[in-house]
């Protein structure tokens, strides 16, 4: 009776060790297990594959609050890297800007600001001010802007989400997922350099000046989880305590969306709890990286008979670990024939890996620069030449 005591006792505790870890990274919609019961939704993605690693009501629409602000900084990254805006320029802040209320840098009318300033307001202290002066700037108004939050939702495929205000203060009819902040997380991180800014964990402004404002970050994760760099968190009445986090360990970077935990530490604790389980459970192996050639195609009535297409992002093969890559078959999809003239970054194909006749790995390929039409002359040349050598 006392084995049989023992035994039952070493089999309840094996299974209260890997039970809850098990359960809470199953790849399941509505998982309401105890790791995630305190949370009206959540979601993990791998970031160079986008892959779903766990959600549960991924698409509830839920008001976002602050996590507006990766919607935000999309926008300000994507005109920096367009070079129509640099981060010298020098913004006035409007009366409208300055009479934000909730998470504020206490910006006044007609005070200058420079572009690096405010990113650092609004990624380090979720400022609400900052943002709506960046996006008077940016756009000239704030409903100028937020009409292109809601077109760049559309081009992102976003069919849960609609912006009323780039900060997230609270309105009707602005709302989102956590799938969908995951996808807009994900396109921002496609601008590495804003992580030089949420990965912050605190930093001045008008520092040199009897105004001298602290800045303290309002993701404590950055400070507490290993490998966390960003990326925005958001607390409001209605919309309860969200993150939208991200780290990198061993290579491999995550997001992971919470939205609706009854309190910061538990929003802190679960998702914490998601990112552990999914560095614990799967890795990543690199194959090509950003803007790697991978073949020279030919273009009709182009400038130049063959172009260069490379990879438009790295190519990635997220694993389980353990998961032996063996019998992996590659190749590359183009869409078409390919017409002159082509803009430069037009997705033209993909490169392709196959597992067991499984795509496991689908990565753009773009055309790296403009292709221009050739010249009536260089046709006739080019046919020409094709002729005497027949």
């Amino acid at each position: 009776m006392r084995v049989f005591s023992i035994w039952t006792i070493c089999a309840a505790l094996i299974i209260a060790t890997f039970l809850p870890a098990a359960a809470a990274f199953a790849e399941t919609k509505g998982n309401t297990d105890k790791e995630t019961a305190n949370l009206k939704s959540a979601i993990v993605i791998e970031q160079e594959t986008g892959k779903i690693l766990f959600e549960q009501n991924e698409n509830k629409e839920l008001p976002p609050a602050s996590m507006t602000k990766v919607m935000t900084l999309l926008l300000i990254f994507q005109a920096l890297e367009k070079h129509q805006i640099s981060l010298k320029d020098k913004v006035n802040v409007s009366e409208h800007a300055a009479s934000m209320g909730g998470s504020q840098v206490f910006l006044e009318p007609g005070e200058t600001m420079t572009v690096d300033e405010l990113l650092n307001a609004i990624c380090i202290a979720s400022a609400n001010d900052a943002s709506v002066a960046m996006a008077e700037f940016l756009a000239g108004s704030e409903k100028a802007f937020v009409a292109n939050m809601n077109r760049e939702a559309k081009k992102l495929g976003l069919t849960h989400t609609h912006f009323v205000n780039p900060t997230g203060l609270p309105i009707t009819d602005h709302y989102t997922t956590a799938h969908d902040m995951a996808v807009m997380a994900r396109a921002l991180l496609q601008h590495p350099k804003v992580l030089h800014y949420t990965s912050k964990y605190e930093d001045y402004l008008r520092e040199n000046t009897d105004k001298k404002f602290w800045l303290v970050n309002t993701n404590k994760l950055i400070k507490t989880y290993p490998g966390a760099d960003g990326l925005k968190t958001g607390f409001t009445n209605e919309a309860k305590y969200c993150l939208t986090a991200t780290a990198k360990r061993n290579g491999m970077r995550v997001i992971a969306v919470v939205m609706g935990a009854p309190t910061p530490k538990e929003r802190n604790k679960e998702i914490a709890a998601l990112m552990d389980n999914a560095f614990a459970a799967y890795m990543t192996k690199p194959l090509l990286k950003k803007n790697k050639t991978v073949a020279l195609v030919k273009v009709n009535k182009g400038e130049h008979a063959e172009v260069p297409i490379v990879t438009k992002r790295p190519a990635v093969l997220l694993l389980k670990k353990g998961e032996s890559t063996k019998g992996l078959k590659k190749s590359i999809q183009m869409k078409g024939t390919l017409q002159a003239p082509i803009k430069s970054g037009t997705v033209v194909g993909h490169f392709i890996v196959k597992k067991k006749n499984i795509v496991i790995s689908k990565t753009p390929l773009i055309v790296k620069e403009n292709v221009k039409r050739a010249s009536w002359w260089q046709l006739f040349k080019r046919s020409a030449g094709s002729i005497l050598t027949h």
